[in-house]
């Protein structure tokens, strides 16, 4: 029986440089092709636009508890690589940022991230999955935050 990853395999760590887009106000598909073939879903779709997925799949962790009122309109699955979930809220980033940093109570941990005045991000272990996510005040969209979570079984 293979023993349990315990850290982000270099496949989730290339999905999480591709979907942070943190730290210098970076744009995660900045330097991508223009067919998108590598690039998350975009990150300017304000609440108003937001069409909810039908259905997410298996191996992607539904009882992470993102922020109340966010609307995931998109997931990629990447198969072993893992799944990109990207959503909207309305709620106000520092609210978002508490309550993602609250999902240790539903037994998701944070073991590391980084916080700045518009964005946020950080890696997390739990309930059988390893991952990150971003926040980030949204451009296009005043009074919104963006949300993206990465996430691989363990």
């Amino acid at each position: 029986m293979a023993a349990p990853r315990a850290a982000l395999t270099p496949a989730v760590l290339a999905l999480v440089a591709l979907v942070a887009g943190c730290g210098e106000g970076g744009d995660p598909t900045a330097g991508e092709s223009d067919t998108g073939e590598h690039s998350a879903a975009d990150a300017s779709t304000c609440v108003a636009d937001a069409t909810p997925v039908a259905s997410t799949p298996d191996s992607y962790p539904s009882d992470f508890p993102l922020p109340d009122g966010t609307v995931v309109f998109a997931v990629e699955d990447r198969g072993e690589d893992g799944v990109i979930a990207t959503g909207v809220t309305r709620t106000p980033f520092e609210e978002v940022l508490a309550a993602m940093n609250a999902a240790e109570e539903a037994g998701f941990r944070v073991t590391s991230g980084e916080t700045e005045d518009d964005d946020a991000e950080a890696n997390w272990t739990g309930n059988g999955y390893v991952g990150r996510w971003t926040i980030k005040k949204s451009a296009t969209c005043p009074g919104e935050t963006v949300v993206q979570l990465l996430s691989a079984q363990a």
